[in-house]
């Protein structure tokens, strides 16, 4: 994996990592709780049982994460590249549920990696490593993998085309990319590039480059030109919407009151996309072609 990362992808750093590797760096049991493992949102099948606290959100996001695992038909011995791996949740989550996966956690920041190495251990008679990379630059051999996941970190690449046909030449033929994104209707696209959520002066300062006009329709094609054939679509925004009602706690808690006003408006406005149908919290599968 290379090590010289483009401009444009050390941009993709989001800046709530920040915040949040600064409070584990603190000793904070609720972020340690909540983000120690998953940093992406939640999943709950039953929207109106979640209680607010942050053990059933850390349930939520290992939840989400298995829903993203599963639709990529992961099964024992798999070989498995997880890109924009973040703490290694999603390895953690496969280190205990499979055995003798080979899996490789790909990320930009050297923070999130050093956390990952640290916190997640091999077991099952699995093989772990986690390698700075670029998600847009992909430096493995061809058809090297079985698997290859993005769970909730694609809308922060530079370039989903060039993540893609890095995707589609590291998967052996028959195998699956899985991901989850804010997916937009495509009859919601012209609506969207005028309300984009990523125009927003707090949304970067929050999360950073982001990019959410991505339609099925436009990741089918993007599939398809580099060899892979859109699998399955789940649209699962209603199952996580308890997310903002914790972020939005979370963030009352912060001392710095300024700071959490912006990440609270950030916040609100991806809130308020999905509420509007504008954006779909959706999982994809692909499957490369032979």
């Amino acid at each position: 994996m290379p090590t010289t990362l483009s401009r444009n992808t050390a941009e993709c750093i989001a800046p709530y990592f920040d915040d949040l590797l600064a409070r584990l760096e603190k000793g904070d049991a609720s972020v340690r709780t909540a983000f120690g493992r998953h940093v992406h949102w939640g999943f709950w099948p039953e929207p109106e049982r979640a209680d607010g606290t942050a053990q059933d959100y850390a349930i939520a996001a290992e939840r989400l994460c298995q829903l993203v695992c599963d639709a990529a038909a992961i099964t024992d011995g798999n070989r498995i590249l997880d890109v924009g791996c973040g703490f290694g949740g999603t390895i953690a989550s496969l280190n205990e549920r499979f055995h003798n996966l080979d899996m490789i956690g790909v990320n930009i920041d050297a923070r999130q990696l050093d956390r990952a190495a640290r916190t997640v251990i091999p077991q099952n008679g699995n093989r772990i490593r986690f390698v700075r990379g670029d998600a847009c630059a992909l430096d493995v051999p061809p058809a090297s993998f079985d698997v290859v996941l993005a769970v909730e970190c694609i809308f922060h690449f530079g370039s989903r085309a060039d993540f893609f046909r890095g995707a589609g030449r590291a998967l052996r033929p028959g195998g699956h990319l899985a991901l989850s994104d804010f997916v937009p209707p495509r009859e919601a696209v012209a609506t969207l590039a005028a309300h984009d959520p990523a125009k927003d002066e707090a949304t970067r300062i929050t999360y950073g480059q982001i990019n959410v006009s991505c339609s099925a329709e436009e990741y089918a094609r993007l599939a398809d030109q580099a060899g892979m054939t859109l699998g399955t679509s789940r649209d699962v925004t209603d199952g996580t919407m308890p997310t903002y009602v914790f972020l939005q706690s979370d963030l009352r808690t912060r001392p710095d009151r300024q700071t959490a006003r912006v990440h609270a408006r950030a916040t609100s406005r991806i809130e308020i996309a999905c509420r509007a149908g504008l954006l779909k919290y959706t999982i994809l599968s692909f499957t490369r072609r032979s």
